[in-house]
């Protein structure tokens, strides 16, 4: 990824310094810095595109109080979604886990579920998921879901607001991680969140503003944990896809597609018509989820729609 580096050459200036963005909304961020002190920033030109997650480099321009972002370092485990046109969209960067929460209620959607977990493989970071309000009964759906995850190697968990034991496996599963809560709207991360850094509520308060002076709630937030580690909380969603020409085209992030393609005909098979198809040939023979084929299909077809579209991919 090219990164431009801009010098300023004024005595009104110091030298740069490196920091963690832990909030952004339009043009104006919040950065946390070495120190771990909170400042708010803007952006040295237009054009920059920086996200909560990013590390930057920052040069605080003391003639006019401000801190500037100068430079985004090179990213890693970068989450991507696609927008409308299939365009790319950055969401957070730097992560090595994911952490999909559904819960009960409200009814889990595990379409989005599994388009997540496919952004997590496409990024290459690791992925969980926690079933919250967990002491609210789980419906035999999800229960098969989460089973069905586990065979596939994904670490899952239950946690509900009175049972301390599961916050506590929660904080160690994020411990000493960057990670990231994904989930569909009213899954309870908030209240989560809550749990795992205190305080969190105040920090909140302190985020931003929008240009009429109100709190802005519909951006993504990095918490220090207390533990050790950082976790962004990200606005609830009604649906997802991930951004399209970061996935594996064979695959599609499905990693029970991607261990059964290995033996298709043909290297170039999408499982869905083509002659020789092991994934087909394992759906007969119930050793893949239908549900799970299912939501590849869809994905597929998505897919293929997004990229057919004027400027996907961009």
């Amino acid at each position: 990824m090219h990164h431009s580096r801009v010098t300023v050459e004024s005595s009104a200036v110091e030298p740069p310094w490196q920091a963690q963005v832990v909030a952004a909304h339009g043009r104006e961020f919040r950065v946390r810095t070495s120190s771990g002190d909170e400042l708010r920033a803007r952006l040295q030109r237009r054009g920059q595109h920086v996200v909560c997650g990013d590390q930057v480099r920052c040069r605080r321009d003391s003639q006019h109080d401000a801190v500037h972002i100068i430079e985004v370092l090179p990213r890693h485990g970068a989450l991507y979604r696609s927008d409308a046109r299939g365009r790319s969209e950055l969401l957070a960067a730097n992560l090595n886990l994911l952490v999909v929460v559904v819960a009960p209620v409200p009814a889990p959607d595990l379409f989005v579920v599994d388009r997540y977990l496919a952004a997590a493989a496409s990024a290459g970071v690791e992925a969980a998921l926690l079933a919250n309000k967990s002491d609210l009964g789980l419906p035999d759906l999800l229960l098969q879901a989460l089973r069905e995850y586990q065979q596939l190697g994904y670490r899952c968990l239950h946690a509900s607001r009175n049972d301390a034991t599961s916050v506590l496996q929660v904080q160690q599963l994020v411990r000493d991680r960057m990670a990231m809560l994904v989930g569909q709207s009213g899954v309870g991360k908030s209240s989560l969140l809550r749990q795992l850094v205190p305080g969190s509520d105040a920090q909140v308060g302190e985020l931003m503003r929008d240009e009429s002076g109100r709190h802005t709630t519909t951006t993504t937030r990095c918490y220090q944990l207390p533990q050790g580690g950082a976790l962004l909380d990200s606005p609830g969603v009604r649906d997802f896809a991930p951004a399209i020409e970061r996935l594996d085209e064979h695959a599609l992030g499905f990693v029970d597609i991607e261990q059964l393609a290995t033996d298709c005909r043909f290297t170039d098979c999408r499982h869905l018509q083509e002659p020789g198809c092991a994934v087909r040939a394992a759906l007969e023979h119930n050793r893949i989820s239908a549900r799970r084929y299912e939501s590849y299909r869809r994905l597929r077809r998505l897919y293929n729609d997004l990229r057919a579209r004027p400027g996907s991919g961009q």
